[in-house]
């Protein structure tokens, strides 16, 4: 009999430190915070279409003397505003996921160059989606807490009664279609990242996180709904 995976458990900030397993659970948060950066920036030089967020960040861009990630990082605080009606509570995870990600697609970004082939450019689209699904795994398993455009999910699903995948299913379309008003870039790649990022996240995800000890079972999340950061 196979034993069971460790669930992912609702908790507060200061709770999120006093679990344990920080020598573990905080470099895995790091280190998935930064291979999203990465993802991201792939999916930029595949050129074939963004994750949704993506792409009105990339639109925000041609209208601010900012780049992709610092467009990230603004964009995330703002959503983090929108949390205090909503009465959520952020994490560490919350704010390094505001932060780490959007330096890591800038440092990325500034080394990788778009490729002109068609295949290759194919080759880092597709990479970018796998490695994303990683990613999330890593930093929503490392158990410090929502990304910031997750909580804004979250929070409405909470206040409005809707169901999550309406919810999620709005606010993408709402970014996606401000995202091409602004400019950005929606293709292909963005429709196989709405296909594929949650069943990969949702695969992965029991082998990434962290059981955390002395956890009180009331609070372990049964059915955890693919994230974003």
């Amino acid at each position: 009999m196979r034993s069971a995976r460790p669930g992912l458990t609702d908790l507060g900030p200061v709770a999120q430190l006093r679990a344990g397993r920080l020598a573990r659970r905080l470099p895995q948060l790091y280190v998935g915070l930064a291979l999203y950066g990465v993802s991201l920036a792939l999916m930029v030089r595949g050129h074939l279409g963004l994750a949704p967020w993506d792409v009105l960040h990339q639109g925000l861009t041609r209208y601010l003397p900012l780049t992709l990630g610092q467009v990230l990082i603004v964009v995330s605080f703002v959503v983090l505003l929108l949390w205090i009606p909503l009465r959520e509570v952020p994490g560490l995870g919350t704010i390094l996921n505001a932060i780490v990600i959007g330096l890591a697609a800038d440092a990325t970004l500034a080394v990788l160059v778009e490729p002109e082939a068609l295949w290759l450019r194919t080759v880092l689209m597709v990479s970018g989606v796998v490695l994303n699904g990683l990613a999330t795994a890593l930093y929503i398993g490392s158990q410090f807490g929502r990304g910031p455009r997750d909580g804004l999910m979250t929070g409405l699903h909470r206040r409005t009664g809707r169901s999550l995948r309406l919810v999620r299913t709005g606010i993408e379309v709402t970014v996606v279609a401000l995202g091409l008003l602004l400019g950005g870039v929606a293709g292909v790649g963005t429709v196989l990242y709405a296909l594929a990022i949650g069943p990969l996240a949702q695969h992965l995800l029991p082998f990434c996180t962290v059981a955390l000890p002395g956890a009180d079972p009331s609070l372990v999340v049964a059915d955890i709904p693919p994230t974003r950061h």
